[in-house]
């Protein structure tokens, strides 16, 4: 599912009322209907309970009016509270407001705060409020009298729907524009924001109800929008492609994993193991020598290769041809998880990098590698996907967490279309860039893979898929989903607190059984 900006939206409105003559107050009546419905089939016993919306001056006003309307004909007790003088209202949302006084619905006007606090006891006492004070066109900050209405409105403790964004949210970065509204539910009209999605915005969304308001699907299809949202169905189609009863191991795939070190021979066997689980016909871990022993003991389906190692018990530069050799009849390489960051090893890693020219993934020690080379890209294979942690992602682009956090998007974009590679930056809300300035949203996870080696586990499936000849794209954004709903089903059963990486490689056969 395409994933828009305010902007974007704000287009896709002028041109379906533009170019396919769509009435706005066409438009306006769809999304107000839709929104109802939703809220319907949210709270279902609304006939018994008092319903409050309150309305701004704007379209998220008129679109409150239309919701009410709708209420009311259900035969369900609601009021809306006008925040301006309806003498202020303009175009659609003044024909809305016109047409619900007309039913003698209620409507309350409080233009001021003195206003305000004489219904604030009124307000109180409604069961669900819904929220049309501002939409999607926000953005300056929420100041004065509305701030203190939406502030108010959040310590009610009482379900809260926003209409079409949470007041006060930015569409586009989902920042607070000083204030907003903490929604319950959240109905959106046509697409998704990309504000809705991320961090903090999400945590103001609450539930996402995505509806269709009447734009034509072919408009929506030829505008440039190039975010996307992982969804379920797509995912299950990649994952759901049989098997043919004829085959082998070798029809499978071979990768090849470059990863370990003393102290860290976990994160090359969690690799190694949720490679398989994938579905990776073979698997050969190369090691050094001296760590060979106990990866043998560690990995019973994966094979292991010793290979010549530092005085810190590292992979060593002498190993460079060996690894070449290793790459022979492989579809698919991992490098970089556990393999430290001693400068032979960064050397050997960089060396490999330029040398190798099948589809690589490259994690951990292997973006670490890379971050003491800034202008180490384009190289000449452009199979690569680096998938960090936005700690790495900060070192790589040699800037600060706090900066990566606060832009994910433009930041991973950023980097994947000027170093031609595809990225996949960990976290809440894993995001996929691609060379070709794309981005996918990943919906699902959760806080409980918070734990060292959940981002191997990831490195091991996406490697997995793509041993088995997946396309790179499909395998990021197949492993990504699939990675965060194993989180979610471990964090299920176990609870989030005491989740650990391998609970989630447990997960993997039962999703993919059931085709997700």
């Amino acid at each position: 599912m395409k994933v828009a900006t305010a902007e974007q939206m704000q287009e896709l409105d002028r041109k379906a009322i533009e170019t396919y003559r769509i009435p706005g107050i066409v438009l306006m009546e769809n999304a107000g209907r839709e929104a109802t419905e939703a809220i319907l089939s949210s709270f279902p016993d609304l006939r018994k309970k008092r319903v409050a919306i309150i309305a701004g001056k704007g379209n998220n006003g008129g679109d409150g009016f239309v919701i009410a309307r709708h209420l009311m004909n259900r035969g369900i007790q609601v009021k809306v509270f006008l925040l301006t003088d309806p003498k202020s209202l303009r175009g659609d949302a003044e024909t809305n407001h016109y047409v619900f006084h007309r039913m003698k619905g209620e409507i309350l006007s409080i233009p001021s705060s003195k206003d305000y606090q004489k219904v604030k006891r009124e307000l109180e006492r409604a069961d669900l409020l819904v929220d049309a004070i501002f939409g999607t066109g926000l953005d300056a900050e929420v100041r004065g009298y509305y701030r203190e209405v939406i502030d108010h409105l959040n310590t009610l403790h009482r379900p809260l729907v926003a209409v079409d964004i949470p007041s006060g949210l930015n569409a586009d970065t989902g920042k607070p524009l000083g204030t907003a509204i903490r929604a319950t539910l959240t109905v959106t009209f046509g697409l998704p924001k990309i504000g809705l999605l991320v961090s903090p915005g999400s945590e103001y969304t609450g539930t996402l109800r995505v509806v269709d308001i009447g734009i034509p699907k072919n408009l929506m299809e030829e505008e440039k929008i190039q975010s996307y949202l992982l969804e379920e169905d797509e995912m299950m189609r990649v994952l759901s492609v049989p098997r043919r009863p004829d085959t082998h191991k070798g029809d499978y795939g071979h990768l090849l994993v470059i990863a370990g070190s003393v102290g860290k021979t976990g994160a090359a066997s969690m690799v190694c193991e949720a490679a398989l689980r994938m579905g990776a016909g073979l698997v050969t871990l190369a090691i050094p020598k001296s760590l060979n022993a106990i990866m043998e003991m560690k990995l019973t389906e994966g094979m292991t290769e010793p290979l010549p190692e530092t005085p810190k018990q590292t992979l060593s530069l002498r190993a460079y041809h060996s690894i070449l050799r290793l790459c022979e009849n492989k579809k698919a390489v991992v490098i970089g998880p556990g393999l430290g960051t001693f400068k032979e090893t960064q050397s050997l890693i960089l060396k490999l990098i330029k040398s190798i020219e099948l589809p690589m993934i490259i994690d951990a020690d292997g973006i670490n590698a890379l971050a003491t080379q800034p202008k180490f890209f384009p190289v000449s294979n452009r199979s690569i996907v680096l998938t960090p942690h936005p700690g790495e992602m900060a070192r790589l682009i040699r800037s600060t967490v706090k900066a990566v956090q606060e832009d994910r998007i433009g930041t991973s974009k950023n980097f994947a279309q000027s170093n031609h590679v595809y990225l996949a930056l960990k976290g809440y809300r894993t995001l996929i860039a691609t060379p070709r300035g794309e981005v996918y949203i990943n919906p699902t996870g959760n806080s409980g893979m918070a734990t060292g080696g959940t981002g191997d586990v990831l490195c091991g499936m996406i490697a997995g898929l793509a041993s088995q000849g997946f396309d790179l794209l499909r395998s990021l954004q197949a492993s990504v989903y699939l990675h965060g709903l194993a989180g979610d089903e471990a964090a299920r059963k176990l609870g989030e607190k005491s989740l650990v990486a391998t609970d989630l490689i447990k997960e993997i056969p039962a999703l993919l059984r059931r085709g997700i």
